[in-house]
Formats: C-alpha cells, sequence, structure tokens
C-alpha cells in the first residue's frame, strides 16, 4: 500500500458524503503521496516478527510483505481471519473487514461488487454528443480542443443536476470516433460471416461490455442501412455485469426511433459472463473491446533461491487497511495457470527476475536485496474468461482489442494503473490496495501470451494486430482524416491491440 497516512486520508475523503469534500483535500492527499514517495525505500519480506518466527507450520510459510513505513506484524490475525472470495462478498453493502482474500477476489469486488463496486456506482461513460467532422478540422489540435470542450460541458451538465467531487468520467474509441469506430467493426463482422457462415445460420453477435451501447447501435445501424438482408439475420445480445449500464443501454436503445427500431434485434443480459452456464452451439461473434484491462489479476512473488512462485493474499483488518502476504500454497486457478502458460508458450515467457543464474547471485547479493522477486501480476481470470468461450461458446470468433501498454503502471510485471478521479483530476497511487469502489485497476494485456493461452484453451487460430493496422483494413479512414493529413482514429491508440479468431 502507499502507505497508512494516504490509506486514512482516502478514507476520510470517502467514508460519509463522498460527493461533498472539500477541495482542499485533493491538495492535501497529493501532497502526502509526494512526501511518501520522497521517503519510499526498498521493500523487503520477512517471516515472522522480527527476528521471531510464528509458531504454526502454516505460518511460517507465508510471509508478510513489509516495508519501513510499515513496521506492524499481523500475523496473528493472518491465521485467525477467515479466506473469502467476491462471490462471498457480493450481497455485502459495506466494504469488508477482518478477512483474507487472494489478490484477484480483492480486485474482483473492488471493481464489480453490485453495492460499492467502481463499474456499479461510480463510473459515468463521457458522450460528445454530435458526432465530429473530422475533415472540418484543421488539424488534431483543433479536434482535441473542442474535444475539451465538450468533456466541461457534458460534466457542466451532470454537475447541474447533482454535483459530486469523487466522479469517475471516462471516454471510448466508440464514443469519440462515432459512428466510425463502431462501422469498421461492422464491416469486420458482416465480411467474415458472408464468408463462413452466410445464409446457413443467423449473424449473432455477442458484447461483453458494452458501455452505453453506441457500438451496439452502430453496428446495427450500419447493417440495416447497407446490408439489409444480413440485418434480416442479425441478433444482437449484450452481457453486462454492471445493473447501472445495463439499464442505461436499454435507454439508449429506446430513445430514439431508430434505436426502437433494432429492439427486436436486440437482448440485454445482465449477469457476469463468468456466470454463463448456457451453452450456445450456433455459430457467433464474441466482441470485447477494453474489457481484458478490467479483468482481475493474481499476483505473485518468486523465491530468489529456488525460483518458487508465492502468491499474494490480502489481509483487512478492523480498521479497514490492508496488507499484504504470500504464500507458497498456490490456489488451483492460479497453478492452473501456470501450468497452461508454460505448456502454451513452451516456457518462453518473461519473469520479474534474473533470467540467469550469474544475475541472480548479483541480485541477491546487493545491500538490503530483497529476498522475493518485484511482483507479477497474472491474467488469471483472463485465462477463465477463455475457459466459458470454449465450454459453452464452443463455435464463436472472438474480436478484441485492448491496450497491450499502459504509462504510469505501479511497480511490477505487467502491473496496473491504479487512479482515482477527484475534483475532475487524476490522482494517481502506486498499489492496488485502495479504497474499493473508488479506483479504476487497469492492466495491461500481453497479448503474445494471451493469444497462446486462448489457443491452446480454445483451439482456435487468430491474429493479432495494431489498432491502426485494424482500423486502415476495416475503416474508412478519409471520414476521421483533418485537413492537414492528421487522422486521430489512427494516431490516438498506439499502446493498443487487436486480437481475433480467424
Amino acid at each position: 500500500m502507499d502507505t497508512p497516512i494516504v490509506n486514512q486520508l482516502f478514507k476520510q475523503l470517502f467514508r460519509h458524503h463522498p460527493t461533498c469534500p472539500s477541495h482542499r483535500n485533493i491538495a492535501k492527499l497529493a501532497t502526502a503521496i509526494q512526501h511518501v514517495r520522497r521517503q519510499r525505500q526498498r521493500s523487503y519480506s520477512s517471516r515472522g516478527r522480527g527476528a521471531a518466527s510464528v509458531s504454526s507450520s502454516k505460518s511460517e510459510s507465508d510471509w508478510q510483505q513489509r516495508t519501513m513505513l510499515l513496521p506492524q506484524d499481523m500475523s496473528a490475525e493472518y491465521t485467525r481471519f477467515p479466506m473469502v472470495t467476491a462471490d462471498d462478498l457480493r450481497g455485502r453493502k459495506e466494504r469488508p473487514r477482518r478477512v483474507k482474500m487472494l489478490l484477484r477476489d480483492f480486485i474482483e469486488d473492488s471493481l464489480y461488487n453490485p453495492n460499492y463496486g467502481y463499474f456499479s456506482k461510480q463510473v459515468v461513460i463521457f458522450s460528445p454528443g454530435e458526432p465530429f467532422n473530422f475533415p472540418a478540422f484543421e488539424d488534431e489540435l483543433e479536434f482535441q480542443s473542442l474535444l475539451s470542450k465538450r468533456y466541461v460541458e457534458f460534466e457542466d451538465k451532470l454537475d447541474a443536476v447533482s454535483h459530486s467531487d469523487t466522479r469517475q468520467l471516462w471516454f471510448t474509441p466508440t464514443e469519440l470516433f462515432r459512428p466510425y469506430y463502431g462501422e469498421s467493426i461492422a464491416r469486420y463482422l458482416v465480411a467474415n460471416y458472408k464468408l463462413t457462415t452466410y445464409p446457413y445460420h443467423d449473424l449473432i453477435i455477442y458484447e461483453m461490455g458494452a458501455g452505453r451501447g453506441t457500438l451496439m447501435l452502430n453496428i446495427l445501424d450500419y447493417i440495416r442501412d447497407l446490408e439489409p438482408a444480413v440485418y434480416a439475420r442479425t441478433k444482437f445480445k449484450i452481457i453486462e455485469i454492471s445493473t447501472q449500464l445495463a439499464t442505461l443501454q436499454n435507454s439508449q436503445l429506446l430513445q430514439s426511433a431508430a434505436g426502437r427500431g433494432h429492439s427486436d434485434k436486440v437482448e440485454i443480459i445482465n449477469k457476469s459472463i463468468f456466470d454463463w452456464t448456457q451453452r450456445v452451439p450456433s455459430p457467433c461473434f464474441f466482441l470485447a473491446f477494453e474489457v481484458f484491462d478490467n479483468f482481475a489479476h493474481d499476483v505473485v512473488r518468486y523465491d530468489l533461491a529456488t525460483e518458487a512462485p508465492m502468491q499474494g493474499i490480502v489481509l483487512i483488518d478492523e480498521k479497514g487497511d490492508f496488507y499484504e502476504f504470500y504464500t507458497p500454497n498456490l490456489d488451483p486457478v492460479a497453478a492452473r495457470f501456470f501450468r497452461v502458460r508454460d505448456a502454451a508458450t513452451g516456457g518462453r515467457y518473461k519473469l520479474p527476475y534474473p533470467s540467469t543464474r550469474i544475475g541472480r547471485w548479483i541480485s541477491a547479493n546487493r545491500p538490503f536485496a530483497p529476498n522475493l522477486s518485484m511482483p507479477e501480476y497474472i491474467p488469471t481470470r483472463l485465462m477463465q474468461f477463455f475457459d466459458v468461450l470454449g465450454k459453452y461458446f464452443p463455435a464463436h470468433r472472438l474480436l478484441t482489442s485492448d491496450f497491450h501498454s499502459l504509462p504510469g503502471a505501479i511497480n511490477g510485471l505487467n502491473a496496473p494503473i491504479v487512479q482515482t478521479r477527484y475534483a475532475r483530476q487524476p490522482v494517481p497511487v502506486t498499489t492496488p490496495l485502495v479504497h474499493q469502489g473508488y479506483f479504476d485497476i487497469m492492466f495491461p494485456t500481453d497479448f503474445r501470451i494471451s493469444e497462446s493461452i486462448y489457443q491452446a484453451i480454445t483451439g482456435k487460430l487468430t491474429r493479432v494486430l495494431s489498432h491502426e493496422e485494424f482500423m486502415r483494413r476495416w475503416a474508412y479512414v478519409e471520414e476521421t482524416e483533418t485537413r492537414s493529413g492528421e487522422n486521430p482514429l489512427l494516431g490516438w491508440y498506439k499502446n493498443a491491440s487487436v486480437l481475433y479468431t480467424v
């Protein structure tokens, strides 16, 4: 965690009336974070209390992650507190205390708990209003200027109804480049549908995490207007975990005549994809845009003497403060991930410690060297998503886009960005152990590893393109080009890749 100081500051910000704290608090928070970062020293791991060890054999094998700013030994609480999962916490209306859980369950609960999760309660998706007329802009700078203006106006209107300093407002390429982004996806879908299953099967499209439902509407508009024969065979199904967003998607569908025209084509299924139990034998396309980045990950550190992975566990005390522990006893999901990754990649993947014996010796003999590696965040939830596709959607074709790198990530291999938004300003922190529901925890996707795991689980062939390469193939790029020749659709998402089933 960043420190107890920063943790307590966030709790004061969010505890009672999160929409009404003083604007001065954000300055205090920023100052505290900077003070902590200047003082931060090298982390190390220790077992037991000081030089003494804990009596039980289980505790002796579980290590509490320590820093110079977190000296308190929580071994007794670790032994005593029960282990819970995100599923156990779904019905809770208050954030849990006096429990411990795997990091992936902590992240899952923080982001998706129905009562206090980030996506359940905090997120608002920016809509710029009328589509941008890109050929009318002189250059990308003029587009950015108008976008900034609309962004402020959008939030001003929200504040006029209900002011909030903690509103989490973010935008997507679907909204920024409406309808051109969605139309490029529609062209891909129609072309591949005609090449594979038309006219013997319907065009069935599943979209997971559909935001405001804009991509769905843009796709259906395009197919209706330009491919009426295909439109007659089209069915669109949204799988949405957030009740708030599912309600918004339904509202978007019904608010205009064009949307109502699609209503008999659309089904909105308000459930988690991980609760899916119905087999879908028919050929279908499965869309997942900017979804992988918010899948929960496990954290592991490696014993530098044995190279054995140790899995991270989060302990939450009676005050709601967080502590990290590491155990060599991997849970079945993490253990399976290591087996699948090793088999799928032939053992070729990056590790968070030196790969050579001499490199490990040098690292271990540095002054104040830690005895565990830096953290690695492993995409166990993504593996489980591929399991769902392979088991329940055997004839699917996946189309997904996400970020292969993220600037400003916290320390570690495949580490996330963790940040909140306060008084319209981003507030980044250096740990995923944060006040549940108020922070976005967003991971990069290693597409080489993910593609290999997907192929191993589903048996399907895939291809990965950069965002720009995919758009050059399927978008009418002249529609988003400014007079200077700059093209935001091609240039704004250089750190994104597209994976699709071939």
